[in-house]
């Protein structure tokens, strides 16, 4: 790998991450797109580096959240301590991220071999990254069928059932599969849960957090794979590009979703994907 593509998949996996176009999907197929044939995915040196990657991406959120991220801990800590729940507003969040987390964190052992199969494939990455784009209309549309036909409200956060935050979580879970975003599937499910958008894409962050940080913390043995000191300064360098990128795109995606959503999204990933899958199929990529 050189050096301006470690850089190019740095900054692309900041940005991907967290708008809701899938990492995964765009870290398989603009490769494929642009012809990087010296990129071996399986190779332990690539994965190694992606490990730092997603690392710089994990901090990037606790830092932007630094000050949520504070008053959660301590509201939670407060709550085990004394052993009862309370109508704390960080609390209630707090808790409401635990719930979300567990499904996230099961669904990911136990499928995370199985689904790497998957990984090497750019059909399959473009097939989903299509099928991603359709989801977030599919929810888009519903969201808007719940409050005009049935006339439902918003709700924030802290008032979510415990229920519905394992449904988010188990969406979040689709992330697993190349080309399903993790923001996009967890927003698409803060939505029917009658969140509104600004508090979808926010609860979808939060929820990322520990995910993508413990995810990465868990994989930080292929740093010392064998050869994987070769790419240990592209790591770190795309690191920090990879959470100043981040950092960037959750400040404009927070703005963004309060009075946005996820339509303009959907169209990228659905003409993407299928553009990405007939060539594919076309013979045209491989």
């Amino acid at each position: 790998m050189t050096d301006p593509q470690a850089m190019i998949l740095a900054l692309l996996q900041g940005v991907s991450e967290l708008f809701p176009i899938s990492s995964l999907g765009h870290t398989i197929l603009v490769p494929t797109v642009l012809r990087w044939t010296n990129i071996d995915r399986s190779d332990p040196t690539f994965l190694a580096f992606v490990v730092v990657l997603h690392l710089g991406t994990a901090l990037a959120l606790v830092a932007f959240y630094r000050r949520e991220w504070w008053a959660i801990a301590r509201a939670l800590v407060a709550s085990v301590v004394r052993g009862s729940l309370s109508e704390d507003r960080e609390e209630r969040v707090g808790w409401r991220l635990v719930v979300g987390t567990i499904p996230v964190g099961i669904l990911g052992l136990l499928l995370e071999h199985p689904v790497r199969r998957l990984f090497g494939s750019a059909a399959f990455a473009a097939g989903f990254l299509a099928l991603n784009g359709l989801v977030m209309f599919l929810g888009e549309w519903l969201r808007r069928r719940q409050h005009e036909a049935i006339g439902r409200g918003t709700r924030p956060i802290e008032s979510m059932s415990f229920a519905q935050c394992v449904l988010v979580g188990f969406a979040q879970s689709f992330a697993l599969l190349p080309g399903i975003s993790r923001s996009g599937a967890s927003m698409v499910a803060g939505l029917l849960c009658d969140l509104d958008h600004e508090d979808a894409a926010r609860y979808s962050f939060l929820l990322a957090t520990p995910v993508i940080l413990a995810a990465s913390l868990l994989e930080i043995p292929k740093l010392f794979a064998p050869g994987a000191h070769v790419v240990a300064l592209q790591a770190v360098i795309g690191g920090v590009l990879a959470a100043i990128a981040a950092y960037f795109s959750v400040a404009f995606l927070t703005r963004y979703f309060k009075s946005n959503d996820l339509r303009p999204f959907g169209w990228y990933c659905v003409l993407a994907g299928a553009v990405c899958f007939i060539l594919i199929r076309m013979g045209v990529l491989s």
